[in-house]
């Protein structure tokens, strides 16, 4: 069995590389045709062809996970239908290769898929892609979303706070800052404006040049407003910089526990997360993806190939993968409208279809 373990995972291994290059050199080429729109278009023109290179260098990770379960099934179909058609897999089977056999040894290659797919969505990704957007930032401006900017919510004893933040520097730190004070019944109490915020050791935000505005109390005989004008200010406060990157960035570039921590603010802070814990169920279904994919591909080792008759066959693989993630972003965009459950929007779609590659298998293995 150590014979027939090293060969089939030698192929497998061989056929998904080449598959995840072809696919890595084709998003690589889009992304650089992409960023050499923007050379020298931001400032003194700072952001050449070396920014853009490491730009698009450091979105190979997120686009690696992104492709890995795709890449996978494409491969482990060309390998299983290969070996079906040259009666390799018949003698296989003859060897001691049973079904349960087979589906076994293709789960503990898939276990491999799924950690190395776990450790680029919740590590190397995030990180690479928060050090490109960073970079991209530094030559090109700041980022941002929209007009209006990401707006949190921050609770505190006596009153809670609604915090605007325009945009995020290329060091971390955020500009056009603008909180707005509410007492315990939602009235307005005070404003302030700040040109930038740098977060402090401490759990708090350092304020520079920051215009303060506090309104009158309710039923004041003379209301007055009253503005005053500080270069810093420390406002105390529990929003990390994590959760303005997640704010500011798009959820599904986070990782697990990033998302997880600001879904708990938001929660804490009751405001909607169903957006943010689909996003969380989807990463941590997602590298399982790479169990469903091999055992999709596994019955096209018990399929009768015809001279030249496997190519249908490996494209029908290849769309039924694409048809997958098609139906797991439709699920996911589903869920959030009709507000289901967020765990089962993200599992049912790898449930369908680990239930209909099963079918398949059993029933060619049976029908054998």
């Amino acid at each position: 069995m150590k014979t027939i373990r090293r060969l089939i995972y030698g192929e497998v291994l061989s056929a998904v590389g080449f598959v995840t290059l072809c696919f890595l050199s084709l998003f690589f080429f889009f992304d650089v045709v992409e960023e050499i729109q923007s050379i020298g278009r931001a400032g003194a023109g700072q952001y050449q062809i070396i920014q853009a290179l490491t730009f698009v260098a450091l979105m190979i990770p997120s686009h690696l996970y992104e492709l890995l379960p795709i890449a996978v099934l494409i491969g482990t179909i060309f390998v299983m239908a290969r070996f079906a058609q040259t009666s390799q897999y018949t003698i296989l089977r003859t060897s001691g290769l049973g079904p349960g056999r087979a589906l076994k040894t293709l789960l503990w290659l898939g276990a491999v898929f799924v950690l190395l797919t776990f450790v680029l969505g919740d590590y190397i990704s995030p990180a690479a892609d928060r050090s490109g957007q960073l970079l991209k930032a530094r030559y090109q401006g700041v980022i941002t979303i929209g007009h209006t900017g990401a707006w949190l919510k921050e609770k505190q004893r006596h009153s809670q706070f609604a915090v605007n933040i325009n945009a995020l520097d290329s060091d971390g730190s955020m500009r056009g800052v603008r909180i707005f004070e509410f007492d315990s019944q939602g009235f307005l109490i005070s404003m302030m404006q700040a040109e930038t915020a740098t977060h402090g050791p401490d759990d708090a935000w350092r304020l520079r040049r920051m215009v303060r505005t506090e309104f009158p109390a309710r039923n004041t005989e003379n209301p007055r407003i009253e503005r005053t004008q500080l270069d810093d200010f420390r406002w105390p406060n529990e929003i990390s910089a994590e959760m303005v990157s997640a704010a500011l960035l798009k959820p599904e570039r986070m990782s697990t526990y990033d998302l997880f921590q600001y879904i708990r603010h938001l929660d804490a802070n009751q405001q909607s997360a169903q957006r943010y814990e689909i996003e969380f169920w989807k990463k941590v279904f997602y590298p399982l993806s790479c169990l469903v994919m091999v055992v999709l591909a596994l019955p096209f080792a018990y399929l009768h190939f015809r001279s030249g008759g496997i190519t249908g066959y490996v494209f029908g693989g290849v769309m039924a993968g694409i048809s997958f993630f098609l139906l797991n972003n439709v699920f996911g965009y589903i869920g959030e409208m009709q507000n289901w459950q967020p765990w089962l929007t993200a599992a049912l779609p790898g449930l369908i279809y680990s239930l209909l590659s099963l079918t398949a298998f059993g029933w060619l293995v049976l029908r054998r």
